[in-house]
Formats: C-alpha cells, sequence, structure tokens
C-alpha cells in the first residue's frame, strides 16, 4: 500500500503549495432559494466562458479561488431555479451570496445562457443518481402514497424485489448492502407496511441522491450502494404549510421561521416539522368486529414523524438538530380467551449538527448522531385459568456516532475533502422469553454484542486540464470488538476524459467494506430480518466494482430535447464474504425451551461470494415542461456458496436479466400534469419442487394432562413424532417467474392563488390489470369421479388495477 500513500501525500502536498500562488483571491458564499433561504446542494458556480467552477455542499456553500481580475462574471444555476449571474471586480477575497429563485426558465430563453448547469458529461463522478423532489411528486404512485425508493426502482442498475416492495437491489447486492442515511443519521429498516412503502416522506425532503460505483472515499460501510438523503432546512420567511390526503393515509407539513424577520433581513432561525399516518386500522375495526360478533379486535397501522430546527450563530456559524421517528404496528385480539399477538418495529434517529467556515477556503462540518432500528414481537396466550404461556422476542441495533468533515478549496481545479467517523454499535441480535406458570418462568437470551467501527478518509476532485478530470481518494476502515479486529484500506478513484466539451468517457474503481450484516430468510425485506456484527466466525464482506462509461449532454434550440442527458455505463462487481442462511435454518430460537445452551447466530449461516456484471442505460430530462426518463439494465448476478445447492453457482431471487422503464411528466398548462410509468422486468429465479415424499422426524411440543373438573395438572416439554409431506425440487432459483410489466397512469389538476395552492390527483396502478405474480405454491388439486389428485403450481397475484384519490393543499 506503500504507493498509494505516497501519491495521496504528494498529491495533497502539491495542492496546497498551488493554494500559496501568489495574486489570487476568494469569492465564497452560501446559494439558498429565494424567500424560504433553504439552503441549495448541487448548485452549479461557474467562470464564465472558461471550463472553471464549483458546486455547492450539502449546506449551500461554496468556494472558488481565481487570479486577480478588473472583471469576474459566476452563473449559479440549479435545476429547477432560474440561472443567475454576478460580476465582481476581484482584488480581495470577497463574500457572495445568491438566493435563486424557484421555476424553470422561460423555454424560448437562448440555450448557451444555460452554460452554467451541472453536466453530466463534466463530472468524473458516475454511476450516481439525483432526483428532484418535483419530479417525485408528479410520478404516479401506489395508492397516491409517493415514494422516494419506488422511483429510485425505476432507474437502472436498481432491481426490484417482489410485486409492491420498496426494497432496493442494486447491481447485484442486497439489501443489506445499501447504505441509507438520513441527515447523516442510518436508516436500517426503510420499510412501512411489509415493505409495501418506505418510511421517507417526500414532503420533508430536500434532495435524494443514490451511488451505485465509483464511491468517493466519504463513504464507506457497504458494498452496493449510497442512498444520502437530505431533509429541508424550513422556511425563514413566513409559516408555510401543506396538508394532504389520501385513501391509506394523511400528512401534515409545517415549516417557518422561530423568530419575525423581513425580506431584507431574514429570521436567523427556522423549523420544520412533518407527520404522516395511516387509517388501515381505524377503517379496518368494525369490519371484523362485525365479521367475528365483536370476540375479535384486529388491526395495523404505522405513522411517522419528521423534525428539524436550525438557527445562525454568526455568518459563520450554524447549528442543525433534525431528527425522524416511525414505527409499525400490527395487533390481534381474541376477546374470548384473553389471548393476543402483536408484532411492532421502527426506527428513531437524531442529529446534532455545527457548521463553521473557518475561512473562506475550508468549511467545516461536526455531527454528533444517534441511530436505533428495534423490531418486537409478542404473544399472550391463556391455557387455563391459571396457565398462561407469554412470548416476547426482540431484535435490534442502536449506534451512536461522531463525525468531522472539512471541505477545502485551495484552487478552482481542487476540490478536497477530509474526514474521520466513529461509530458504537449495540446489536441485539434476539432475546425471547418465555413464560408458564408450570415451567418455572424459563428465561432464555442471547447476550447484547458492542462494537466500534471507525472510517478516515481524504479525496480530492482535480481538473487538471481542460480535458481531464479526476477524482481520487483513500478510506482506512476498522472494526474492533466482539473479539476481532480489522483495519482495512479501501481506495478508490474515478477517471473522466472530455473528448468534446459535451461528451466524455469515463471509468472508475472502489473497494468496499461492510462490517455489519442484514439474514434474511423470507426474501421480500420483512422487518425480521436480522441485524449482525462481524465476528470470529463471520468476516466483513468486500466488494471489488469496476466501471466505464460514455457521458453525453444535448443542448439544442429544440425545447423539448433541451437539457436531455445520456449516461451509458458497463460494470463487474465481485463479492467475497456475502453470507446466508443454510438450508432450513432461521434467526427464531427454535431449540428446546428448557435447555441452558446460548444459541450462535453464527452456527445457522454460511459463507460465499457473488459477482455482477451488466450494462445500462440512462437518458434523462429533468427539467421543462416535458420531463422523464429511460432506462435500460442488462445483468447477470450468481452467488455461490459451499452448503448450497451442493457448492454450485446459482442466481439469487433478484437477479434479472432485462429490466426496462419509461418515465414521462408533462405540464399540459399550468392547471394540469400528465404523468405515465412502464415499467417491464425478467421474471425472477425461484425454486420450484418436482417431487414429494412423505418425511418423520421430532419436533418441540408441551405436553400437559387435565384433572376431572378439566384443569391443568401436568405441564412438561415432551418430543412427539411427527409426520408430513415435503418437497423436493432440482438445483436452486432454476425456474424463472413470468416476467412482470405495468403501466401506470396519473393526472393533477393544480389551483394556484396568490397565498395558497390545492391539487387534486387521480392516478391508476397497473392500468392495464396484469396479474404479476408475488409468489408461486405448489398444492393439490381435486379431480372429478375419485380421480387421484395432481399436483399444480399456482400464482398468486397482490394488486389488480388500483385506482386511487388523493388531495393537498399547500400554503
Amino acid at each position: 500500500m506503500r504507493p498509494i500513500f505516497s501519491f495521496l501525500l504528494g498529491w495533497l502536498l502539491g495542492t496546497a503549495a498551488l493554494a500559496q500562488a501568489p495574486k489570487r483571491f476568494t469569492i465564497s458564499g452560501y446559494i439558498r432559494e429565494m424567500g424560504s433561504r433553504e439552503a441549495l446542494l448541487g448548485a452549479a458556480v461557474r467562470l464564465e466562458n472558461r471550463p472553471l467552477g464549483t458546486q455547492t455542499n450539502t449546506f449551500g456553500f461554496y468556494s472558488i479561488t481565481l487570479p486577480e481580475a478588473d472583471s469576474v462574471t459566476l452563473l449559479v444555476s440549479l435545476v429547477g431555479y432560474q440561472s443567475q449571474s454576478r460580476t465582481v471586480t476581484l482584488r480581495q477575497n470577497l463574500m457572495l451570496s445568491v438566493d435563486l429563485l424557484p421555476g424553470n426558465e422561460l423555454e424560448e430563453v437562448v440555450v448557451s445562457e444555460k452554460r452554467g448547469q451541472q453536466r453530466v458529461s463534466d463530472s468524473p463522478q458516475m454511476s450516481q443518481i439525483d432526483l428532484p423532489i418535483a419530479q417525485i411528486k408528479k410520478i404516479p404512485a401506489l395508492l397516491g402514497e409517493k415514494d422516494v425508493l419506488k422511483v429510485l426502482q425505476l432507474m437502472p442498475g436498481v432491481q426490484k424485489g417482489s410485486e409492491g416492495q420498496s426494497g432496493l437491489y442494486v447491481r447485484g447486492g442486497g439489501p443489506d448492502q445499501n447504505l441509507i442515511v438520513l441527515d447523516d443519521a442510518v436508516v436500517y429498516n426503510a420499510s412501512h407496511l411489509f415493505g409495501f412503502f418506505s418510511v421517507f416522506n417526500g414532503d420533508a425532503l430536500k434532495s435524494v441522491e443514490l451511488t451505485k460505483g465509483g464511491f468517493p472515499a466519504r463513504y464507506g460501510g457497504r458494498l452496493s450502494s449510497v442512498l444520502d438523503l437530505t431533509m429541508k432546512d424550513g422556511a425563514r420567511d413566513t409559516l408555510h404549510g401543506d396538508v394532504g390526503i389520501g385513501l391509506i393515509a394523511s400528512r401534515i407539513l409545517v415549516e417557518g421561521p422561530l423568530t419575525k424577520g423581513t425580506p431584507a433581513k431574514p429570521s436567523r432561525s427556522s423549523f420544520i416539522v412533518s407527520a404522516r399516518r395511516t387509517y388501515l386500522d381505524i377503517v379496518a375495526a368494525p369490519i371484523i368486529k362485525a365479521q367475528t360478533n365483536g370476540e375479535t379486535t384486529a388491526g395495523y397501522y404505522f405513522y411517522d414523524l419528521n423534525a428539524k430546527l436550525n438557527y445562525d450563530l454568526g455568518p459563520r456559524d450554524r447549528v442543525y438538530v433534525s431528527g425522524y421517528f416511525g414505527r409499525d404496528k400490527f395487533y390481534a385480539n381474541d376477546n374470548t380467551n384473553g389471548t393476543s399477538v402483536g408484532l411492532g418495529w421502527g426506527n428513531a434517529t437524531a442529529t446534532l449538527r455545527w457548521n463553521h467556515q473557518l475561512s473562506q477556503k475550508l468549511f467545516a462540518n461536526t455531527s454528533l448522531i444517534f441511530s436505533k432500528y428495534q423490531f418486537d414481537i409478542t404473544s399472550n396466550q391463556l391455557i387455563d385459568s391459571q396457565n398462561r404461556f407469554v412470548l416476547d422476542y426482540t431484535s435490534g441495533i442502536r449506534d451512536f456516532s461522531l463525525k468531522h468533515d472539512l471541505d477545502y478549496y485551495p484552487v478552482p481545479n481542487h476540490a478536497l475533502r477530509f474526514g474521520v467517523q466513529a461509530t458504537a454499535h449495540r446489536f441485539t441480535p434476539s432475546a425471547i422469553v418465555l413464560q408458564n406458570n408450570s415451567l418455572a418462568n424459563i428465561r432464555r437470551e442471547v447476550d447484547q454484542i458492542d462494537v466500534v467501527e471507525t472510517g478516515v478518509y481524504g479525496e480530492d476532485t482535480w481538473k487538471p486540464d481542460d480535458h481531464w478530470r479526476i477524482n481520487g481518494g483513500l478510506r482506512i476502515s476498522s472494526f474492533t470488538g466482539n473479539g476481532v479486529a480489522y483495519v482495512r484500506p479501501e481506495p478508490r478513484l474515478s477517471l473522466g476524459y472530455l473528448l468534446r466539451p459535451d461528451l466524455s468517457v469515463k471509468a472508475s474503481y472502489a473497494l468496499m467494506n461492510q462490517y455489519v450484516h442484514l439474514l434474511s430468510n423470507t426474501g421480500i425485506g420483512l422487518p425480521t430480518d436480522l441485524w449482525v456484527p462481524t465476528t470470529d466466525a463471520v468476516k466483513p464482506q468486500q466488494s471489488q466494482q469496476v466501471a466505464v462509461g460514455v457521458a453525453k449532454d444535448f443542448a439544442t434550440a429544440n425545447a423539448f430535447t433541451n437539457g436531455l442527458a445520456l449516461t451509458v455505463e458497463a460494470y463487474y462487481k465481485r463479492m467475497d464474504n456475502i453470507i446466508n442462511y443454510r438450508e432450513g435454518a432461521s434467526f427464531l430460537l427454535i431449540d428446546d425451551p428448557t435447555s441452558a445452551r446460548r444459541v450462535r447466530w453464527e452456527d445457522n449461516v454460511t459463507v460465499g461470494k457473488g459477482w455482477s456484471y451488466g450494462a445500462e442505460v440512462l437518458l434523462q430530462k429533468k427539467e421543462g415542461r416535458f420531463s422523464g426518463w429511460v432506462g435500460y439494465t442488462l445483468s447477470w448476478t450468481q452467488w455461490q456458496f459451499a452448503e448450497l445447492n451442493n457448492g454450485n453457482p446459482f442466481y439469487p431471487r433478484y437477479d434479472r436479466r432485462h429490466d426496462i422503464s419509461v418515465v414521462g411528466m408533462y405540464d399540459l398548462n399550468p392547471r394540469i400534469t400528465i404523468s405515465a410509468t412502464w415499467v417491464y422486468g425478467t421474471g425472477q429465479a425461484l425454486t420450484v419442487p418436482t417431487a414429494r415424499y412423505r418425511a418423520y422426524g421430532l419436533s418441540n411440543g408441551i405436553d400437559y394432562t387435565r384433572n376431572d373438573q378439566g384443569a391443568v395438572t401436568n405441564v412438561q416439554p415432551t418430543l412427539y413424532t411427527n409426520g408430513g409431506v415435503r418437497d423436493y425440487g432440482p438445483e436452486k432459483n432454476t425456474f424463472r417467474a413470468e416476467p412482470y410489466h405495468r403501466l401506470d397512469l396519473g393526472v393533477q389538476f393544480h389551483r394556484k392563488r396568490p397565498t395558497h395552492e390545492s391539487v387534486w390527483e387521480v392516478s391508476f396502478y397497473n392500468a392495464y390489470n396484469r396479474r404479476n405474480p408475488f409468489f408461486y405454491n405448489i398444492e393439490s388439486k381435486r379431480q372429478p369421479n375419485n380421480q387421484p389428485d395432481v399436483t399444480v403450481l399456482y400464482k398468486y397475484s397482490v394488486f389488480p388495477v388500483v385506482p386511487s384519490v388523493s388531495y393537498s393543499y399547500k400554503f
């Protein structure tokens, strides 16, 4: 590794020397939204008529150092905002902040005036997708619930799970290989309603960015992708609100200043609060009660809450406090005998951040982060008037993190980042309690596990000339605890070469390590999946990914095609030390409940490897009356485990050969917007049995006897013989489900007034009623005339055509 360290040291020292060049001055400041004063990340700040520029960071800060000049013109632009220019005399360091007005520019504006826009061909970064929130809100959605994760599933390289599921499978990786962060806090389970909706309320989000490869060194801890979501800061001009009512849920958002301000002198502080709740339990309760004559009560609901406060301590300091809390709850009670069952899971995050501008070239951000995910199962069953069986299962993960990042802009062609992060994880793989009056309150637990994960990184985005674009960096990750210690280097490199101002070729390499793992035996990302750490028996997962591609920007006088961007990429990824359950194993503690032996989850898993390769095409238009994209993915993914499938490679469930998505949105006029989505995907790889046999074995049970009065007199664990029919199949996942395809349609009716806006939306999910497979099952079908039963493969679908209506009011 010495050559890598020597290269980085020389690179950084050379950059520092450039920073001392004489007769150079720095222009720095913040780019914000006009009115609300919301900080805008990713805004391009470029020098007019020269290929020099930079972008704002997460907090809207930019810095650019230029030679002394009598006149310098900067172009400031961001998709969804009207571009602006500023001309200054550069004979000293300047603070220059710019407010951008929301709304696209008039389409008749000459295209040459939009050269300030950040182009995909001008950046070394590849395999990255950023979605404008305005587009997310226009796309038709299941039951009218706008879902960030489902929109990302429409992008190339991102595979869908089962019908309606919100899980992400990126370039052959599993759902645990995605790092999902909300304001720097890790979100471990991003699903509501058993995976049909995500936990992210789009009303509270400012930006959504997905990185699939060519990872910058600042990211680490996962193999396949990074989903970075940033919450809004809250408006600082006046009080705003947004209320929405849908078929299954309602939501409300309120934002505004904490103290009074004026347009000339905005408030120094602001807040935002967003909440959402379903009413499935309220709707279903009377129906269940009527059908069971009041003997059973059952229901399900979820809710989530986002909140954020920020305060300017001065021109160089700002403090943010943000948090998320969400929970899903399912319950069922049998009122006749007092039996109850409960299932619940949820996330909680909190982030305290301090921004400090050390100088006009150096920006610092320090974050203290808390994150927790917990899953619970409870069961309380009455055996008789004196005996009760109680089950209490819980699993989860809790994090405390400290993170410090520095952004340094020494000269226009260098943008450096340094940082360090330390996270204290506490895992509770499982804790179970079995209680019964006659079993002497047997209690059994798996101990909590405490470990520490750290990362130190440095990276530089360098433009050595008019053609080359380079992002190079190194991350050193470490893991300590649970009887093991690892220190691993993770080199990163992304290259871009401009063949023409609007056409470039790119290549990237990234090595990633993952020290936390998700055990899943459901295949559809249910909350029962179990988070566990690296141990002496299970090593860190590791991936190496190489990608090459072409990026092309289109700038034409035609308003329909102006702003188009095309990217074509090919990739190869190898994954080592990935884990999976052994055949027949489960996360549940299934041994004899009277034994004192503690169960190790490591004994139920097997370690293997995987590889994925393919090509992706994305043609995207982010602005204008017509916007949308066309995406296509051709990919292969295979896994290999010594203890699965006789050691032979097999296709995992979410391997798909072809995946196509077509998304379009069109503003017919200021009052009507229409949208449509069509998707197609090769069927999932499944294992379907081809034979059946009868098996006999031993199972755990509880035996008891009763006296003449019917009371239980003896309760004890026992073993009994149980015979049953077992299915036998060929090699793993050799059956392909039917192809998946679906058309969604939507139309929005806007009514705008000076002080408020209302929107009615009508949408149709699966408009042509395609019966897409959710799962298959082998069942016996009875034949007439006493003929022998035949075994039939049945396909089960979940969603036919689903119409929905929603209403929102914004003020």
